[in-house]
């Protein structure tokens, strides 16, 4: 290959676990994409940027998921990167004990169940029925593995166990749906994790927002249309998210051209709702308002003036779906959309701090790109994930990017 085609100089910064791939596996060109500003190189690289991004605020949060933000600064002081993760194992977190810094929970999992969906795909109109058949194809596979275990040991039951519970809420809605039994979809939905109005859909969002590069309006179509285990207004929060993941792909693009997503993208009207109108917009207002308010104080005082308004709107579950996307926006507001800064405020404020760690780096890991993110970081999670936990990010990525080439 002739170095002025060698597009990946990026993989020479990510160490050992990228010298492995074959030069074939890594050559895009330069080759522009028609109908969007990307070529190859950089369309992968966005991409990347996405999974890996995701991945490091995933991991930044997961040794701390669910603490108070006295826990956390009580152990880990102001958390400002990857640390070693001292919990035990559970079906939505870790399911290994101790993982070393970079290990990831169920939010990057996500991600990559979804990037093995969609690389599957006929064509870039998503079929709500075959996303919910891979959920249920997955969960019947796992279920498949537990039930061949012949030990007397204790541990692998143990280990299986999380895999199967992982996705047995999902499962159960995801089944009926499939066998086009639409009472029983709705009466299993009503009763997902409680009924709560959790961030389901949010998991994977920014996976499909890339699908759809420099298409906002797109991405949110289809992700609501395989929204299906979101309730409400968590539909409209989840299709924002993969309609920013789109819209920051595009060369150029600013902080205000994400912020304006959640203001004109509306496909389904939300905005239309009588006497209540749009949820998600009045949470965009709230952190703005919240932003403006801190950055009234000196600059010791705003980010602990941030974290006490937020505190003002917390819900009964820290997963719920209104409060991660106001954490979420509120952070990237609050750090000027810096990648390492959003991450640091959302993990020390705590609550479900590896979720909106994920969400944010999601999007922002697809606006800056893989090259822009922390090297160190990067590097770390790339390693465990594929070390520990099975999951390549680059392989992922490289499918991803030929599937969505191959649309062009």
């Amino acid at each position: 290959m002739k170095k002025s085609n060698t597009v990946f100089v990026l993989l020479l910064f990510v160490g050992v676990s990228c010298q492995s791939l074959s030069e074939k596996e890594v050559d895009f060109t330069d080759k522009p994409l028609k109908e969007i500003s990307l070529n190859e190189a950089e369309l992968y690289d966005k991409i990347l940027g996405q999974m890996v991004g995701s991945a490091i605020g995933d991991a930044m949060g997961a040794p701390t998921e669910m603490w108070s933000r006295v826990a956390i600064k009580l152990e880990y002081g102001d958390v400002k990167g990857l640390d070693s993760m001292v919990r035990e194992p559970s079906p939505e977190g870790t399911w290994k004990y101790n993982l070393p810094a970079g290990g990831t929970t169920d939010d990057t999992r996500w991600k990559a169940l979804t990037y093995s969906y969609l690389t599957k795909t006929k064509s870039q109109e998503l079929v709500a029925k075959d996303f919910m058949q891979v959920l249920v194809d997955q969960y019947l596979q796992d279920l498949g593995n537990f039930k061949k275990i012949d030990s007397f040991d204790p541990e692998p039951f143990e280990e299986n166990t999380r895999k199967v519970a992982w996705l047995q809420e999902w499962a159960k809605v995801a089944k009926p749906y499939t066998e086009g039994d639409f009472l029983a979809y709705h009466d299993a939905l009503s009763r997902f994790y409680g009924g709560e109005m959790v961030c389901a859909g949010l998991l994977y969002a920014p996976a499909i927002g890339v699908f759809y590069p420099e298409n906002p309006e797109r991405a949110y179509q289809e992700m609501y249309k395989i929204s299906l285990f979101d309730i409400g207004y968590a539909r409209d929060i989840s299709g924002l998210a993969a309609a920013m993941t789109a819209v920051g792909m595009k060369k150029g693009a600013s902080p205000q051209d994400l912020l304006a997503v959640l203001r004109n993208i509306d496909p389904n009207g939300f905005f239309k709702s009588r006497l209540v109108g749009r949820t998600s917009y009045r949470i965009l207002q709230l952190a703005l308002n919240i932003n403006q308010e801190a950055k009234k104080l000196p600059l010791e005082e705003q980010r602990q003036k941030a974290f006490e308004m937020l505190d003002g709107h917390l819900q009964d579950m820290p997963f719920h779906a209104g409060e991660i996307h106001l954490q979420v926006i509120t952070a990237m507001l609050f750090s000027d959309f810096d990648f390492t800064n959003t991450m640091t405020f959302l993990v020390n404020y705590g609550r479900d701090n590896d979720t909106t760690a994920a969400v944010a780096g999601g999007i922002l890991g697809a606006y800056y790109g893989f090259e822009k993110l922390p090297i160190d970081m990067r590097e770390k999670v790339m390693k465990v994930g594929k070390e520990e936990l099975e999951i390549d990010m680059e392989k992922l990525s490289m499918d991803m990017a030929k599937k969505v080439i191959s649309f062009y």
